[in-house]
């Protein structure tokens, strides 16, 4: 039994030290999953809005996942040093909750990716059609056309009916140039088509956040993968140790 006890310490060693890597490689995918939650929710957070009926939850599990795995990350390294088996344990049925919370966010992130084409059109046209400059929608349409440089959902003659346009023309974040647009011009249907910005938002918007989601899907499984590594090591490092303490008694 002695012997037998002996056999298992450089196995128990060997597991220790792989599962305090895993946990440090663990808290440094934490970090990561926060940082590109974060990057989600403020360089997605735009065109997320305007599509209030289709938004994804998924940059907010990110970031929410991702500040618990920093914590649980520490709390890993801590009980594999400590070598309690209940740690273990529970470190294994965290592991396992963070798996399927990161599968969760990255097949929202997948499905919302392939949904975008068929409810955008109509929302952003509902945006535009009720544009008054001073709403979170309206704010986030003006966001787009600024940093895409579109204008109107398939062209600048989306404005044309929205309730905006009577009395104040098209808005000036369809300007090409805005020291060559004035409110005079944006209100001359003769004039403005030269002043704005030919192509319209719908297309450019789809193919962003498309390409953007799927980052975020991928980074996502990615790291889910790993999670299995994870706990395998602390299951069989908590039954070792469970193990040798009752050869032991």
């Amino acid at each position: 039994m002695a012997s037998r006890r002996m056999e298992t310490k450089p196995v128990i060693t060997c597991l220790k030290t792989l599962l305090v890597v895993y946990s440090f490689v663990f808290w440094i995918t934490g970090a990561i999953l926060l940082a590109v939650g974060l990057w989600g929710k403020f360089m997605l957070g735009a065109y997320i809005s305007i599509i209030a009926d289709s938004s994804t939850n998924a940059p907010y599990v990110l970031i929410g996942t991702g500040t618990c795995i920093i914590v649980f990350g520490l709390f890993g390294c801590f009980a594999t040093c400590r070598g309690s088996p209940w740690m273990l344990k529970l470190y294994a049925m965290f592991l396992s909750l963070i798996f399927l919370a990161e599968l969760v966010a990255g097949i929202s992130g997948f499905v919302f990716r392939h949904e975008i084409k068929g409810t955008f059109q109509r929302t952003f046209s509902e945006a535009v059609k009720n544009y008054n400059s001073q709403d979170e929608r309206s704010l986030a349409v003006d966001n787009v056309q600024r940093s895409l440089k579109c204008c109107g959902v398939l062209n600048y003659t989306s404005w044309l009916s929205s309730i905006w346009f009577p009395n104040n023309g098209i808005p000036p974040s369809c300007c090409a140039s805005i020291s060559d647009c004035n409110a005079s011009d944006l209100r001359n249907v003769t004039i403005a088509p030269s002043k704005v910005h030919q192509q319209g938002c719908y297309e450019l918007v789809t193919d962003f956040i498309e390409t953007n989601m799927g980052i975020i899907a991928g980074v996502t499984f990615g790291i889910a993968v790993s999670q299995s590594i994870g706990m395998l090591l602390a299951c069989c490092l908590s039954r070792l140790i469970t193990a040798n303490q009752y050869e032991m008694v």
